[in-house]
């Protein structure tokens, strides 16, 4: 493996903003908390797992089909990172919205009748996978470790750890709101939660559109 160094500073931007992106509840973490919450933990926890596995599956395709461009077209960096950066400020911009908002998180139960833990984790892959906002966010995250120098195994700490960051957050989220205090506790810290989200992803989006390495 090559000297880590000159990656590492873009890796960790990566799980940075796929961390920022998780505490930002969309409807995968509402899904998580609205089952673990009016179902029970363990059923969050399988819905978890399926949104952590459609996480993964993001993650690889996005890192293989960026790699497979900048393996052809290492200019195609530019217009990657153009993208990805006014995806960023556009998530800053939603994340400033929502902490001037003072409305609250809404967890809410999944429709239809109650499931097995199989059907829950497909249903959370299906959440996952169906969001069509994941391939621009993903692009975003990717973006900011992967250049076109970089070799095959920075692609692979990319999806690897956002993988593993996945299944514990989820988890943490599924086991921490099966009681409706953790949901009180969340709303009030959100304002200042959703404050540090839009400076993160404006000084991300920021990097992305003026980094030209």
């Amino acid at each position: 493996m090559e000297n880590i160094s000159p990656y590492l500073v873009g890796i960790l931007l990566s799980y940075g903003a796929f961390l920022m992106a998780i505490a930002s509840p969309g409807p995968n973490v509402l899904a998580v908390i609205g089952t673990s919450m009016a179902v029970n933990r363990p059923s969050g926890m399988a819905l978890a797992m399926g949104v952590a596995t459609g996480t993964l599956t993001w993650a690889l395709l996005t890192a293989i089909g960026l790699s497979a461009l900048l393996a052809t077209y290492a200019s195609a960096i530019l217009i990657i990172k153009i993208f990805g950066g006014l995806y960023l400020l556009w998530l800053a911009f939603k994340a400033f919205r929502s902490a001037a908002s003072a409305h609250d998180i809404d967890a809410v139960e999944l429709a239809g009748d109650r499931r097995t833990a199989w059907g829950y984790a497909r249903r959370g892959y299906i959440i996952q996978m169906t969001n069509p906002k994941a391939a621009l966010a993903w692009i975003a995250i990717i973006s900011l470790g992967l250049a076109p120098s970089a070799p095959l195994w920075v692609a692979g700490a990319i999806v690897g750890g956002t993988f593993v960051l996945s299944v514990v957050i989820h988890l943490l989220y599924a086991v921490a709101f099966s009681t409706p205090m953790m949901v009180r506790v969340y709303g009030r810290a959100r304002r200042f939660i959703q404050g540090a989200l839009c400076t993160f992803f404006g000084l991300a989006g920021l990097r992305l559109l003026t980094d030209r390495g």
